[in-house]
Formats: structure tokens, sequence, C-alpha cells
């Protein structure tokens, strides 16, 4: 059964980055889950939650909003449960994404934007309205379920908390739903109210001023396209109250980031994980990291997800302006 190997991932000291930041530098590598991100932990409790409340039934379809990840999870899962995925993606979605979900037998429809569940064109609401409309459809909703936190509440934060052997100290972590560092953050700060939870989002993102100034703007300027994390609302699975900082990153800072991690260690790193250790870097002296301190940097994907945006040169893609009201 596939949630037999769901989670339990590794945490590896990098060498490079602890030398590089003068830190304990330790890499949680969510790649080696059975679908190969983290997205592997908050399907399988939706889905659990979702089997145990009656909401689905064998032969149904299981639909998602998605940047990929995700929805890969689920059309893992959903063949396990003798059920259909149908998962609404982006137009910004990578080909290798959008080729295994159609290789684990997900049915795919592209949308516009993932700008929420009140714009007609987006992922969101898409996949709402499928869900509504079609008998024994299910929409998992990973934007405002609370399975999500559960997931890394349960699962994830107490991974790192014994992984670092109660020494943890600093989390950084990428934003897309918020499911992630919401439940991790409030996990290890019930363990230790001190240890830092720092978010990572892309430019123009709206995490970083709702942190701030608890509301968001609506100026139709879209985030950079950093795929899996950013968002144009805030979803249900943040909790603001569990993160400390939120840094921003621009795109082609975090495929750089991606690009000389690789030179210095022959590693492929996904899009979001390239955004956090561009975070770190443009970030030192506010982070102040010292020598005694236990740094866990949250990579939730596989680099291989993102070839052509990462690792080919030739590769182009830039940030547009659209009206979102």
């Amino acid at each position: 059964m596939i949630e037999k190997r769901i989670g339990n991932t590794p945490l590896r000291r990098c060498g490079h980055l602890s030398e590089k930041f003068s830190a304990n530098i330790y890499i949680k590598d969510e790649s080696c889950n059975p679908g190969k991100s983290s997205k592997d932990r908050a399907a399988y409790f939706m889905l659990e939650e979702a089997i145990k409340g009656n909401k689905i039934q064998p032969g149904g379809t299981i639909v998602e909003a998605s940047s990929g990840n995700t929805g890969i999870s689920i059309a893992l899962m959903a063949q396990e449960m003798g059920c259909r995925a149908k998962i609404f993606v982006s137009k910004s979605c990578s080909e290798e994404k959008r080729a295994l979900l159609e290789a684990y037998g997900a049915s795919i429809e592209i949308c516009d934007n993932s700008f929420g569940l009140h714009v007609f064109n987006s992922t969101q609401y898409q996949a709402q309205a499928y869900a509504a409309n079609h008998e024994n459809a299910y929409f998992t909703n990973q934007y405002y379920n609370s399975a999500n936190i559960k997931a890394h509440y349960k699962t994830t934060g107490p991974e790192i908390w014994e992984q670092t052997h109660h020494q943890v100290t600093h989390v950084v972590a990428g934003i897309g739903t918020g499911g992630t560092i919401s439940g991790i953050g409030r996990f290890l700060k019930e363990q230790k109210k001190d240890i830092k939870v720092w978010g990572v989002e892309p430019t123009n993102s709206v995490y970083q001023f709702f942190l701030e100034q608890g509301k968001i703007e609506n100026n139709g300027i879209v985030h950079d396209p950093i795929e899996g994390i950013g968002r144009t609302f805030i979803p249900g699975t943040f909790d603001a109250q569990v993160v400390d900082q939120i840094f921003q990153v621009d795109a082609q800072s975090a495929k750089r980031a991606a690009q000389e991690y690789r030179a210095a260690t022959d590693q492929l790193i996904g899009f979001s994980s390239a955004a956090v250790l561009a975070a770190v870097e443009e970030n030192l002296s506010k982070l102040n990291f010292k020598e005694g301190d236990h740094v866990v940097l949250y990579f939730p994907d596989h680099g291989d997800r993102y070839l052509q945006k990462l690792y080919n040169s030739n590769h182009q893609e830039t940030t547009k302006t659209f009206d979102i009201r």
C-alpha cells in the first residue's frame, strides 16, 4: 500500500551549504516519497478523510486544482482506490508534470490561471464547478482542506523534530497553499516556541504583505512564475500565527540558485526548493545564522520535474500583468 511508503523522508546535512552559510544546514528531501514530492502527505490525509466521511465511492472521480505535484499524488492514490482522477492545472504547469499526470491515468484540464475560487477561468473555480456538476465526484480542495495542514502537523513536523534530535533552530520553506509551513510551524512551535519558521514566495505574491499588514493588495500584478509557490489570494490552509517572516525572490534568482547548486553538488532540485535556497542566499544578514544553529531547508520535490524551466538555458518565461478583479 502506498500510504506505508509516505513520509519518513531523509534529513541530510549538506556540507556544501553548511560551509557556505557557516551553520549546520540540513535538506529535508521530500522527493523520496512514492510520488516524489511532499504532496503525497497532504493527498493521503485528504483522501483518507474523504473515504471515512463517505464523500467518494469506488469508481468515482477525485478532482483537484494543482500546480502538478498534488495532482500526481492524487492520481497515484486514485488508482489504488479504484477511482479516476481529474486534475485542473494552469498553463504554467511544467511539461514534465503534465506527462506524469497522463502516465498515472489522470484526466487533465488546462486553465488560464490559479487565482482562486472566485475567478471563473481559474483552476480552483473550474475544479469546484466540475465536482459540483458530476455524480460521485469529490473536490479535495487543498487550499481550504484542513487535512492539508494536519498532514504536516502529524508527520513532517515531528520528523524534523526527531531527526534533528530536538536541535532544530530554523525551518525555511516555500509557501504555496500554506499547508506545509503551517503544519510544520504549528508542531515545532509547540515544542519550542523560539524556533524560527520562515516562508519563501515569489516576487509580487501576497503572503508577505498579508503577514505584515493583515490584508492583501489587489493590484493586478501576478507574482513571478516559480512553480508550486506564490498566490494571488490567501488560502484557508495558511496559518500566519506560526510564520515569523516571509521572503520574496524572483524567478531568475531561483533558476540561478538551482544551477549553482547543481554545479556544486551534482544534484537537481525543484523550482520552489531553488527559491528557498535563493532566499537564504539573499537574506543572510537578516537570517543571522550562528555556527551552532541547525537550519532545515525544505525541498518538496525533485529537479527532474523542471528540466526545461530550470536547466535548459534556452527556456524563457516572462511575468505578465492581468486584471484579476
